[in-house]
């Protein structure tokens, strides 16, 4: 009969100490997670923009591409203009603010899959690149440096 190992495992070895002490200083949870949430916020919030005139006003390609384009099961086109360009200007700008994140996320991240399943379904590579800092944001919430964090809702 063998005995029972009283030690543990040697640690797997990884990158050297020094290195690692470096990139733990130099990139912190919390720092890592304010580029994520500005890294996510960006491209969708440039989309919101990119279908307003102005302030919020819708302009004639945001509907002829939802007519045309961007049909989804079930509800009107222009009702889903209406959503999904407000989404993008409120969901990126509360992820940016860390103010709701977890839901904010998940609601970029429930649009992302709606893109993926009805608009583009070969867009997976650019979503997969959504997916992650979304599901980082899911998990992990905004980090500490975010409104969630100063007033301890997340």
């Amino acid at each position: 009969m063998r005995p029972i190992a009283t030690e543990h495992p040697a640690r797997p070895r990884g990158l050297p100490e020094p290195i690692r002490a470096v990139l733990d200083a130099a990139l912190p949870p919390p720092l890592v997670a304010l580029a994520l949430r500005l890294g996510i916020a960006a491209p969708f919030f440039m989309s919101g923009r990119a279908k307003v005139d102005g302030l919020l006003t819708l302009n004639e390609t945001t509907f002829f591409l939802f007519r045309e384009d961007f049909r989804l099961p079930l509800l009107p086109p222009d009702l889903v203009a209406y959503m999904a360009t407000y989404a993008e200007h409120l969901f990126p700008l509360l992820i940016v603010l860390g103010l709701g994140t977890r839901v904010s996320a998940l609601a970029l991240l429930t649009m992302t899959l709606v893109i993926q399943i009805f608009v583009v379904p070969t867009g997976w590579p650019t979503h997969l690149l959504w997916l992650g800092p979304l599901l980082y944001l899911l998990a992990n919430g905004p980090g500490r440096f975010s409104l969630d964090r100063l007033f301890r809702l997340d």
